[in-house]
C-alpha cells in the first residue's frame, strides 16, 4: 500500500478498535456506576492520583524513541526491554513504600491497600510497552485492535461481576489489572516480540536522551491533570470528589479515549515526514481542521444537555455532577488542541519542546486551581474553563516556529467547528428551555438529533466544504486536501 492508505488503514483499526472496546466497556461502567456509590469512586480517585503520578515514570518514553528514530536493531529492543523493567520495579516498590504516607494524608485507611494491590499495574507495562510501540512503528494497528477488544471484554466481565458480588472499591482495582495483564500477553504474542532483556546499557544514550524528555513531559502532565483531585481529596470529602472525578472522567471520554489512538497513528505518521516540514505542518493543521470539526459539537452538546445526560447514563443519585460536567465540558475543546501538538513535537525530534510547553501549562493549571479550590467543586471545574484557551496560545507561542505554523493558521482550522458548535448549542438550549418537563432519557432523546441537525445544517450553509470532506474522509476513505500552514 501506498503511505497514504497504510495511514488511512491506521487509523480506521485504530479508531475502530478503539470504539469497539470503549462500547464495551462504557457499557459495563455504565451498569457498575449504578452498583457502586461515589464515595467509591471517591476512594479510587483518591489513590489513583498516586498511581498516576508514579506512572509518568513508567518508561514509556523510551519505548516511544523506537518509532522516532528510523533504523531500530534487536540489541536496541533489548536495551529498551531493559530499562522499563529496571525502572518499573522500581516504581513498583516506590508505591508500595508511599501507600501508608497517601492514607494518612486523605484520612483514608482503605487507600493504603487499594495502592499496594496496584503495584501489580507495574509489572505488566514492560511486556506491554515493546510490543506496542513495535506495532505502531509498522503502523500495524489491526493486531493491536484485535487485543484491545479482547482485553476489554475481559475486564468488562471481572468488573460487571466483581460489582454484583458486592466487591465494591475493589471491582475498581481489579478490572484495570484485568485488563493490562491481558494486554500484556495478547500484544506480544501479536508482535512476536519475547526477547532477554540487555541490562548492557552502552551505545543508548540518544534513547536515554529522548526518553528522558518525553519522562519530563510525562510528569508535568501528570501533574497538571491530577493536581485538581490531589487538591480536592484533601479538601472535601468522597461523596464530593466521588463527583468531580466522574465528571471528568465524562467530559474526557473523547480527549483520554479517542484523541490519544489517534496521536498513536499521528506519531508515526508524522514521524516519516520530518525531514518534509511544509507536508508535516499542512497535515498538522488538516488533522487539527478535522478533529475540531468531530469533537467541538460533542463538548458543547454535553453543556448544553448535561442534565438530562448526566441522570441517562448515571442515575438519579449522581444528580448533583451535572453542573460540574456543564462547566468542564466548556474547557474541552481548548484542551483537546493542546493535547494534539505532542506527537508533531516529538516526531521531529523536538520532544524538548513538549516538555518545556507541559511545564508552562502545568504552572497554568495548578495555579487555576490553587485559586479555585476555596470556591468549593464548582470553582474546580471553573478553574478548567478560565485556563484552557491559555494551553493551545502557550504551545502555539513555544513551538509554532518549529512546526511551521502560524497562529492565523491555526486560528483558521479551529474557528469553523468551534464556531458552528456555538451556534448548535444555543440551538439546543432553547429547545431544551422550551420542552415541558420530561422524563431525562426522552429530553435526551430529543435534544441529540435536534442538536446534530441543527449542527450539520450550520457546517453545511457555512462551510459545506469541509462537510464534504468529512464525508469523503469517513465515508469514501479519500484523504482530506491539506491545508496551507
Amino acid at each position: 500500500m501506498s503511505f497514504t492508505d497504510t495511514v488511512r488503514s491506521a487509523v480506521a483499526w485504530r479508531s475502530g478498535g478503539q470504539i469497539v472496546a470503549q462500547i464495551i466497556t462504557w457499557s459495563v461502567t455504565l451498569a457498575v456506576v449504578r452498583i457502586l456509590d461515589p464515595a467509591d469512586y471517591g476512594l479510587f480517585a483518591m489513590g489513583q492520583v498516586v498511581v498516576t503520578f508514579l506512572a509518568f515514570l513508567n518508561g514509556y518514553g523510551f519505548a516511544s524513541a523506537l518509532i522516532q528514530r528510523e533504523e531500530i536493531d534487536r540489541r536496541i529492543v533489548q536495551q529498551t526491554f531493559g530499562m522499563l523493567i529496571l525502572v518499573n520495579a522500581a516504581i513498583a516498590a516506590t508505591q508500595f513504600a508511599l501507600a501508608p504516607v497517601a492514607a494518612a494524608y486523605y484520612g483514608q485507611p482503605m487507600v493504603a491497600d487499594l495502592l499496594r494491590l496496584q503495584t501489580l499495574i507495574f509489572i505488566a507495562i514492560p511486556f506491554i510497552a515493546i510490543p506496542e510501540v513495535l506495532l505502531m512503528r509498522a503502523l500495524d494497528f489491526k493486531r493491536h485492535a484485535v487485543v484491545n477488544v479482547i482485553a476489554a471484554i475481559v475486564s468488562a466481565g471481572v468488573a460487571l461481576v466483581l460489582a454484583l458480588l458486592g466487591f465494591g472499591v475493589w471491582t475498581l482495582i481489579w478490572a484495570p489489572i484485568a485488563l493490562l495483564f491481558v494486554r500484556a500477553v495478547g500484544l506480544t504474542i501479536a508482535a512476536r516480540s519475547l526477547v532477554w532483556p540487555s541490562f548492557d546499557f552502552r551505545g543508548s544514550g540518544n534513547l536515554f536522551t529522548y526518553g528522558s524528555w518525553l519522562l519530563a513531559s510525562h510528569l508535568c502532565w501528570t501533574v497538571a491533570t491530577q493536581a485538581d483531585i490531589f487538591l480536592a481529596g484533601r479538601a472535601f470529602d468522597p461523596h464530593q470528589v466521588g463527583l468531580y472525578s466522574e465528571a471528568i472522567f465524562l467530559v474526557t471520554i473523547v480527549t483520554a479515549r479517542f484523541i490519544p489512538p489517534l496521536n498513536d497513528v499521528a506519531f508515526p505518521s508524522f514521524a516519516r515526514l520530518q525531514s518534509d516540514r511544509e507536508a508535516l505542518a499542512r497535515g498538522f493543521l488538516t488533522a487539527i481542521r478535522l478533529i475540531v470539526l468531530v469533537v467541538s459539537p460533542i463538548f458543547l452538546g454535553m453543556n448544553a444537555t448535561a442534565e438530562p445526560l448526566v441522570l441517562t447514563a448515571f442515575g438519579p443519585k449522581w444528580t448533583e455532577m451535572a453542573p460540574i460536567v456543564g462547566t468542564l465540558a466548556l474547557a474541552m475543546p481548548a484542551f483537546t488542541i493542546y493535547i494534539l501538538f505532542a506527537p508533531a513535537f516529538n516526531a521531529i525530534d523536538r520532544p524538548d519542546l513538549s516538555a518545556k510547553t507541559s511545564a508552562v501549562v502545568t504552572a497554568i493549571l495548578v495555579g487555576a486551581f490553587l485559586i479555585g479550590l476555596p470556591h468549593g467543586i464548582s470553582g474546580l471545574a471553573w478553574a478548567w474553563v478560565l485556563a484552557s484557551p491559555l494551553l493551545p496560545l502557550t504551545v502555539l507561542t513555544m513551538g509554532g516556529r518549529a512546526l511551521g505554523i502560524t497562529a492565523s493558521g491555526l486560528l483558521g482550522a479551529i474557528t469553523p467547528g468551534l464556531g458552528a458548535a456555538c451556534g448548535m448549542a444555543l440551538v439546543v438550549r432553547a429547545l431544551a428551555a422550551a420542552l415541558p418537563d420530561l422524563p431525562a432519557p426522552l429530553e435526551l432523546a430529543v435534544l441529540v438529533p435536534t442538536g446534530a441537525l441543527a449542527y450539520l445544517g450550520i457546517v453545511y450553509v457555512l462551510r459545506r466544504d469541509m462537510l464534504l470532506e468529512l464525508f469523503r474522509l469517513v465515508v469514501r476513505k479519500q484523504p482530506p486536501a491539506v491545508a496551507s500552514a
